[in-house]
């Protein structure tokens, strides 16, 4: 990855998930491939562990597992989490969608289309995606999908 990307996709990475993220998710040596645009523009970011990100044409990045795995690991807890019980992890696991019913916990800051790590009581992560609920609202409403899961664990 050459320079300016990397700090084009550290910029949006402090901006959507907080401060430090940026290399947390980006560290100078952590990047194994990067895809472009025919414009120039960065589009998927890999590493040797999978896809990091894709920096969509919105300008916000949305979440492969080792970008969660990494982002997990660089932000304190409940910080754009949704923790699911036993009941629902081995569907979300292999990439169900994290219905509202079964969510435990989840960051009251959290809007909708935020991406979000899905875990398990345990910590464990389970997937990442897109809130389609605040994080209040995955707490109050009994139906309905918290999290549109992109990618599970299996």
């Amino acid at each position: 990855m050459d320079e300016g990307d990397r700090r084009l996709l550290r910029r949006v990475a402090n901006y959507q998930f907080g401060s430090g993220t940026g290399p947390a998710l980006f560290p100078a040596d952590g990047v194994s491939d990067v895809t472009h645009t025919s414009s120039g523009r960065p589009r998927q970011v890999h590493a040797e562990s999978g896809r990091l990100v894709t920096y969509g044409v919105d300008g916000r990045l949305r979440l492969g597992l080792a970008g969660g795995r990494r982002l997990q690991a660089a932000l304190d807890g409940p910080a754009y989490r949704v923790v699911v019980g036993d009941e629902s992890e081995p569907f979300v696991r292999e990439g169900r969608n994290a219905m509202a019913k079964f969510v435990r916990e989840s960051d009251v800051a959290i809007r909708p289309l935020d991406e979000v790590l899905v875990e398990h009581v345990d910590g464990d992560l389970l997937a990442v995606g897109r809130a389609e609920l605040s994080g209040t609202g995955m707490a109050d409403f009994e139906t309905g999908v918290a999290v549109r899961v992109r990618e599970g664990t299996d």
